[in-house]
């Protein structure tokens, strides 16, 4: 009798123990659902097949991926509903518990859906969402990470079972919506090309565009902007410090001792007039060779730092010299650059930012023709109000982006009509 009063007793203890555990993350659970604002949800939002068993969102530190997940609980599930966990993966919980076994937990009590944020921040990550996958064939799992994670690492193939997603800053649109309460509905830039009369006339009907973009492109990218604008600037190079000297360390083997040389690489490349590309003399600049300042651009690109663009991407190594250099969006531009930045510059990093934002491929146009080549087709200069087609006039498919204006003529369009495209 004293055996199975022991047992009874150990499993009672093991049960108690469990509930416990659970009980403590329902309840961080609790705080961050009840907290998250759900006056603005991101585009991604509707585009992201929530019924996949695995999706991974990537995106850069401060464009908002804890808010998406929060946000998507916080619509379709009821409050105090036990069968939805959200959770993140630099807690400290998880310092003494694995993935597999909250998972097994939550499965256990009944759970259907679990998020788990920052996911990247978890050693061997991969290996134990796989084994998630494989042992709970009916719990969704959604998580989240850095821009610079490979979910098919070698540790663990996900790439057949996991739904990717890139999560970009806010749109010149989302901004839009964010700033004037005025939601407008994305277009496609197959419908923004056949009629951009009607749609700049649709726009500034509802509101002036040309009042905001400035703005927008000073501090307008990152969604923290409307939590603290004061200090808006201190928050982006605080994003930048932590990529470099926390992410890049971790996941591309940064040496500690060359992350001042990779911070001094952004803010030359945060000065150069785009067509002006060469890595010899920006290597002489901040004291590495060659090889390796072409090694941190790439990697400064994957993180989401800075935009390489090619003539031809099909033929492209990973260590090529590209043929223009852009930071990844003009906020970074404003906050890096010690200097007055070049319109020009800015102009070029915007469009680009956006179309790329946009899933759409870019390609530097080349010296004889148009900026930028949209898809393998359509070639696309950008510039002031008063730039001609001189650039574009042979092509098929020339178009001119044209900042500082309203209204679309021929196929000269505002440069922030290209803001609406996602």
């Amino acid at each position: 009798m004293r055996v199975y009063f022991a047992l009874y007793n150990f499993l009672l203890f093991l049960y108690s123990t469990k509930y416990n555990i659970m009980e403590k993350l329902y309840t961080l659970h609790d705080s961050y659902i009840s907290r998250v604002p759900m006056a603005f949800t991101r585009s991604l939002m509707e585009k992201i097949n929530w019924n996949s068993r695995l999706i991974g969102i990537k995106g850069p530190k401060g464009v908002g991926k804890s808010t998406l997940m929060q946000q998507y609980i916080r619509k379709n599930f009821n409050d105090g509903d036990r069968h939805v966990l959200y959770c993140s993966a630099d807690a400290g919980y998880f310092t003494e518990h694995t993935l597999v076994e909250t998972a097994t937990r939550f499965v256990q009590s009944g759970g259907t859906t679990l998020f788990i944020d920052e996911i990247h921040k978890y050693e061997n990550w991969s290996r134990e969402l796989k084994e998630i996958y494989d042992l709970f064939r009916d719990l969704h799992v959604v998580v989240s990470g850095s821009s610079l994670i490979r979910f098919n690492d070698g540790q663990a193939d996900l790439s057949r079972r996991l739904v990717e997603y890139e999560m970009p800053g806010l749109s010149f649109r989302e901004y839009l919506w964010f700033e004037t309460g005025l939601k407008i509905e994305p277009i496609t830039i197959d419908q923004l090309l056949a009629d951009p009369a009607a749609f700049c006339i649709g726009i500034v009907r509802q509101l002036r565009p040309l009042e905001h973009f400035g703005n927008y492109m000073k501090t307008g990218y990152y969604p923290f902007y409307f939590e603290e604008k004061g200090v808006y600037q201190s928050k982006v190079q605080a994003v930048v410090n932590y990529i470099i000297e926390s992410e890049l360390t971790a996941y591309r083997n940064l040496e500690i001792g060359n992350t001042r040389k990779v911070k001094a690489l952004l803010q030359v490349l945060s000065q150069i007039v785009p067509y002006q590309v060469d890595i010899s003399k920006i290597s002489r600049n901040i004291g590495i060779q060659r090889p390796t300042t072409l090694k941190y651009m790439k990697h400064l690109e994957e993180a989401k730092l800075i935009q390489r663009l090619f003539t031809d991407l099909e033929t492209t190594s990973d260590l090529q010299k590209p043929d223009k250099i852009l930071l990844d969006n003009p906020n970074l531009i404003y906050t890096l650059s010690s200097v007055e930045p070049e319109i020009g510059t800015v102009r070029e990093c915007f469009f680009c930012n956006q179309l790329v934002g946009a899933s759409h491929k870019v390609e530097y146009g080349g010296m004889k023709t148009g900026d930028f080549k949209i898809d393998g087709s359509r070639v696309i200069e950008v510039g002031g109000p008063d730039k001609g087609f001189s650039q574009v006039k042979n092509e098929k498919e020339g178009y001119v982006a044209a900042d500082g204006i309203e209204s679309a003529t021929f196929r000269k369009i505002p440069l922030w009509a290209f803001g609406f495209l996602y």
